[in-house]
């Protein structure tokens, strides 16, 4: 029995295309506003304006915030500081997230965060910490503690 083998598709051809448009124009003419762990953004297109490396980051933080996975991901860490003039745990973490997220691959890039006053908002951070603060972070923290810390929030997420 030789029958018809094609594979129909169950949307039309362009309707994805058009639905993406729509979404797009409409997000051009109003803000979107957001919920993330610091506050809450209102993020605005402008068409005009130049164009940023890091302009759709905010919308991952606000995953990350509603998820509960960055805070679970930061009261899980290991790491733990004696001195009061240590930076905070999420801030440590915040910076080299964002620093990996943003696609940098060494420590002195972190630098180009600095500038940065909307995304370490978004992951409830008070500063974008110094590339010594991120690199030194878990210099003397268990190395077994870390790679169970590591696993454990790659299962969940």
């Amino acid at each position: 029995m030789e029958g018809n083998r094609e594979v129909s598709g169950v949307h039309p051809g362009g309707e994805v295309k058009k639905a993406v448009s729509q979404a797009l124009a409409l997000a051009v003419n109003e803000a979107v506003v957001i919920d993330t762990l610091g506050r809450r953004l209102r993020v605005e297109w402008d068409r005009e304006a130049p164009v940023t490396p890091m302009g759709q980051l905010v919308f991952f933080t606000q995953f990350l915030a509603t998820a509960g996975l960055f805070s679970e991901f930061v009261q899980t860490c290991p790491l733990f500081y004696s001195s009061p003039n240590a930076p905070a745990k999420q801030d440590v973490l915040g910076t080299a997230t964002l620093a990996i997220l943003t696609g940098h691959c060494r420590y002195a890039h972190i630098a180009a965060l600095k500038c940065d006053r909307v995304n370490p908002v978004g992951l409830g951070m008070s500063q974008v910490c110094s590339e010594d603060s991120v690199r030194l972070a878990f210099q003397h923290t268990d190395p077994t503690a870390c790679a169970q810390w590591q696993q454990a929030t790659l299962e969940r997420t």
